[in-house]
């Protein structure tokens, strides 16, 4: 029998972990190089790590967070559990990294349908994890260094530093608010695009706009002349739009979802997104997907097969045989797409009513999960802070979840640095909730309101 010579391996280095000279030579390792790349810079801060974390340490009830607190529908569930438990053992394997057959065939005849073209499943349609992953495939595909892309303010935040990140550089127009003439409470139609301030932000360094229609946070729908605005632009400079459509079967009031790739000359320069968690309530399984020519989509592949690569199969699986139900219901009252947001425009209208009561006053949305309030009637129980660094929304939604129990967002944190401060008197309520959850809103709301007027 062999003898180890020695010591071992194991105490040697124990011995060398408890002496002295062993935390000497772990500092003089520390590297003196900078570690964070350049394209990281000013872009570390995220408001959704912030307020999630204030909510979950004060919040009684969570309106901030755009997710839906109760199920997707029973059918969807049904077909995740069929596609986990069943015989099928490969699809808890990979499967193409483009998109799931079934997936992109069913996306390919719905949205064709809708478009009214013949898509090809493999080259017209890619499935991401998620439209957020969707949203960088198209900056990381599309931008260079010096590029611009136009941003419509309010935005939803990730569209910035995703551009910066890939090298560009972000230019911003906002939607402007227009108080009605009837005293009526404004919606969301009200903010609109200045026609020449608009245009003024197109050059020749102009590489793509971003369009969020529903738009998130203000629940904005672009009617059919603001898309055309939008089109006629993107034409006359030859730039591609980027059209981030994931709350496209969330509209209310008889309103119509326009998808800007149906106009005229659109097609070819556009990629729609879309996303499974918005269509069938069930954000958590991050499945979206980009539509559009073979020309833009095969660079958001080279984008996607070196980064993500593979989306999870189960759940495009499930999401498929989904859009096959709904598919055969299309425009049927039983469709999901059809109940959905007849459910979610009496929550809105709910929410509505709970928030004028109390003098918030509310910006109807005409789509999404979302409502912007105005905060200005309450500056008595929230002061303003002269020369504060901070906008004054984020200081009465941190004061609001930690002495209220509500969590809400500050609208500010939808803009550019420059523009924070002229759209800081509101905030944003998801009202994509279970009643049980927007009564309990309410009743904090009441109680507020007693307490305000009482002597």
């Amino acid at each position: 029998m062999l003898r180890r010579a020695g010591p071992s391996l194991r105490h040697f280095l124990l011995e060398r972990k408890s002496s002295a000279g062993y935390s000497s030579y772990t500092s003089e390792a520390k590297m003196s190089r900078p570690l964070q790349a350049r394209r990281l810079e000013g872009i570390d801060k995220n408001i959704w790590v912030e307020f999630v974390k204030l909510a979950a340490t004060y919040a009684t009830v969570n309106l901030g967070q755009g997710f839906p607190d109760f199920p997707p529908p029973d059918f969807l569930k049904e077909a995740f559990v069929r596609a986990l438990s069943g015989e099928n053992h490969m699809l808890h394997q990979y499967t193409r990294a483009f998109g799931h057959p079934p997936l992109v065939k069913i996306l390919a005849q719905f949205f064709g349908k809708l478009l009214g073209r013949d898509l090809d499943p493999m080259t017209n349609v890619m499935v991401t994890v998620g439209a957020y992953q969707a949203l960088f495939c198209c900056f990381q595909a599309f931008v260079d260094e010096g590029d611009e892309v136009i941003i419509i303010e309010p935005f939803f935040d990730c569209y910035e530093p995703m551009v910066k990140m890939a090298g560009g550089t972000p230019v911003f127009v906002p939607l402007r608010p227009k108080a009605p003439k009837d005293g009526k409470l404004m919606s969301s139609a009200d903010w609109q695009l200045d026609p020449a301030e608009l245009a003024s932000k197109f050059s020749e360094r102009t590489k793509a706009i971003v369009l969020n229609s529903p738009n998130n946070p203000l629940g904005k729908v672009f009617s059919q002349g603001e898309l055309e605005l939008i089109a006629d632009l993107c034409e006359k400079h030859d730039i591609l739009c980027i059209s981030d459509e994931v709350y496209e079967w969330l509209v209310y009031d008889g309103k119509e979802h326009i998808r800007i790739a149906s106009l005229r000359g659109m097609w070819d320069r556009t990629v729609m997104i879309g996303s499974a968690g918005k269509t069938f309530s069930a954000t958590g399984w991050k499945v979206g997907w980009t539509v559009g020519p073979n020309r833009l989509l095969q660079h958001l592949r080279t984008v996607h097969q070196n980064s993500a690569y593979h989306c999870a199969t189960i759940a495009q699986e499930a999401v498929a045989q989904g859009f096959q139900r709904e598919i055969e219901l299309y425009g049927k009252p039983d469709s999901y797409f059809v109940q959905l947001p007849k459910e979610l425009q009496q929550k809105r209208d709910w929410l509505v009513q709970s928030l004028d009561a109390v003098g918030m006053k509310p910006i109807i949305p005409e789509g999404t999960y979302f409502l912007v309030a105005d905060i200005s009637e309450f500056k008595s129980d929230v002061p303003e802070v002269p020369d504060s660094d901070e906008p004054y929304d984020y200081r009465f939604a941190k004061w609001m979840v930690k002495n209220k129990g509500l969590a809400a967002i500050p609208l500010s944190a939808f803009y550019c640095g420059a523009h924070k401060n002229n759209y800081n008197h509101f905030i944003r309520f998801c009202f994509a909730k279970e009643e049980a959850t927007l009564k309990a809103a309410n009743d904090i709301l009441q109680k507020w309101k007693r307490e305000k007027t009482s002597p």
